[in-house]
């Protein structure tokens, strides 16, 4: 009961399309737009759809294609260009939008890796590549900085009711943002950023196993509390401390992959909330179930924890298994990982803060770019 009642603290409103109603016919009511993102681990499309209500949207469609750009191989590299264009191609002839209504960016992420591994010029050949694969020489590919991509976030997922008082957290593949808003107003960000992210504390980790332990689950979940006991935990200290937001933030939500999946797998029964409150102590014993008992987190499995006939069984399962295709167990422990460490920050002993996970953090930040930047492109 306590869950359901926290439920109310912090509300995202996620819209659905109607399956009986076809795309063309929705297409007919309102103007629609396209988001793609070029991000770490690979490129994300979200096609939105006005609602009617000012500044806000539907989600017609919400996908992704991993190609791992920031490992910067020419196959990964490739790849991208392909899955960036093939999507800019679904989103102009299948779902009609226009040109203009098509918004492309690259991700904070990718920009802070290629940045680390001295690879900018792969960002901009991607963008000139893309440019001449759709033959529009003309078009902006915008690189989202860290601080712009934090205050869209917030705008798009934390509703106006929460919006002074929650501080947001990004946990991205290649970085991690945030942050929240002292002056009351949405302009002057309080920036929270942290070079690590999902992807690369798993490839931290990684770099430490030797040929013989490679494939171990204990010993590179050794070596990954190394990873997040080290230069991580002194950098997510550091950077909570200088954001300020303890004192000025009651609320604590957390987006991207890593809290998608945790909320998906941890809470299949809340399956259609968008937000889901969880506590320390439950994410910590999850980090355990991963480590410990994998088998418990595969789509049969959750599934059969479901005890409440009223909850789509189908809609679990087909969600268990895109979790289980985009984070493999370790990059979902590294992810995790991650997670707690910055909840523990938090975690006082007399001030406790409220923590939510936000399911559709991606669409939240696109649909604010788009909001923003229409009639610009």
């Amino acid at each position: 009961m306590k869950r359901f009642l926290l439920l109310s603290l912090l509300i995202i409103t996620s819209g659905v399309l109607s399956a009986q109603k076809s795309v063309s016919q929705k297409l007919k009511k309102a103007p629609v737009y396209a988001g793609i993102e070029v991000g770490s681990k690979g490129v994300k499309m979200t096609i939105l759809q006005s609602s009617g209500a000012e500044n806000e949207y539907n989600t017609l469609k919400d996908t992704s294609v991993n190609t791992d750009f920031i490992s910067f191989t020419d196959d990964t590299y490739k790849n991208t260009l392909s899955a960036l264009t093939q999507l800019y191609k679904v989103a102009i002839d299948s779902y009609e939008v226009s040109p203009s209504s098509v918004f492309t960016a690259i991700s904070s992420g990718v920009s802070t890796m290629a940045e680390k591994e001295n690879k900018k010029d792969w960002m901009k050949n991607l963008s000139d590549d893309f440019k001449k694969a759709i033959n529009e020489p003309g078009r902006n590919v915008k690189v989202i900085d860290v601080t712009e991509e934090a205050r869209l976030s917030h705008i798009g997922i934390i509703p106006d009711s929460r919006r002074y008082n929650t501080f947001l957290i990004d946990i991205g593949s290649g970085n991690t943002k945030g942050g929240f808003f002292p002056y009351n107003n949405t302009h002057d960000l309080r920036l929270f950023e942290l070079t690590w992210g999902t992807k690369s504390v798993t490839n931290e980790t990684n770099k430490r196993l030797d040929e013989n332990n490679i494939n171990s689950i204990k010993a590179y979940s050794k070596e990954l509390y190394r990873v997040l006991a080290g230069s991580a935990d002194k950098e997510i200290t550091y950077a909570v401390n200088v954001s300020g937001a303890y004192n000025m933030s009651d609320n604590i939500a957390f987006s991207g992959g890593i809290a998608w999946s945790v909320a998906t797998l941890l809470f299949p029964e809340l399956i259609e909330n968008a937000v889901v409150p969880v506590t320390y102590d439950e994410v910590a014993k999850f980090m355990e179930r991963i480590e410990n008992n994998y088998a418990s987190l595969a789509p049969e499995a959750v599934v059969n924890t479901v005890t409440d006939n009223s909850v789509d069984k189908l809609l679990v399962e087909k969600q268990v298994k895109t979790v289980n295709k985009v984070f493999d167990q370790k990059a979902l422990l590294a992810g995790t990982g991650l997670l707690l460490k910055i909840m523990r920050q938090f975690e006082g002993v007399y001030d406790k803060k409220q923590f939510f996970l936000v399911k559709n953090g991606q669409t939240g930040w696109i649909s604010a770019f788009v909001n923003e930047n229409k009639g610009t492109q």
